[in-house]
């Protein structure tokens, strides 16, 4: 399992908050730790995708915030984490399997961070598990960029 580490834990965070693992993809890339040209590296996507995650965590706490189970939510969770997955697979890594881990972590993320949250945002304890909630998924995705590989650039011959 091998070079597999960052690309199921990019996929956990996505199942704890998706606009983190986009933002953490977003400076994976800009430092030369993604695999291939997918995943933007410029300072206004860098810009784009933090704002992002800060909006996402802010709306999290409202009442009116969806549960991340809903299809539409789960599903982008699993596609964010196959894509972080593929980007953070490491070098002798298979990029195939590297996108499955990260859907596993995406499931893992969602359902463990949904059951240590809980269900109710309204009181001041589920706002307080959602701010420790976004604690853990911010030192994660920093975590998981630290530890993903640097790509090295091919030189032709």
């Amino acid at each position: 399992m091998r070079g597999y580490g960052a690309s199921f834990g990019i996929g956990f965070v996505a199942g704890m908050r998706s606009m983190s693992a986009c933002a953490a993809l977003t400076w994976a890339a800009s430092q030369g730790r993604t695999r291939g040209d997918l995943i933007p590296t410029g300072p206004g996507a860098r810009a784009l995708a933090t704002t992002a995650a800060a909006a996402e965590m802010a709306g999290d706490k409202m009442p009116f915030a969806p549960d991340r189970r809903i299809p539409p939510s789960f599903a982008l969770r699993l596609a964010t984490g196959a894509v972080g997955g593929w980007a953070l697979s490491g070098q002798r890594a298979s990029p195939e399997y590297g996108a499955l881990a990260g859907v596993a972590g995406a499931v893992a993320g969602t359902l463990l961070g949904r059951g240590a949250r809980g269900g109710d945002s309204r009181t001041s304890t589920g706002r307080a598990r959602g701010l420790a909630e976004d604690v853990a998924a911010v030192g994660l995705a920093a975590l998981v960029v630290a530890s993903a590989e640097t790509k090295r650039h091919r030189s032709s011959l």
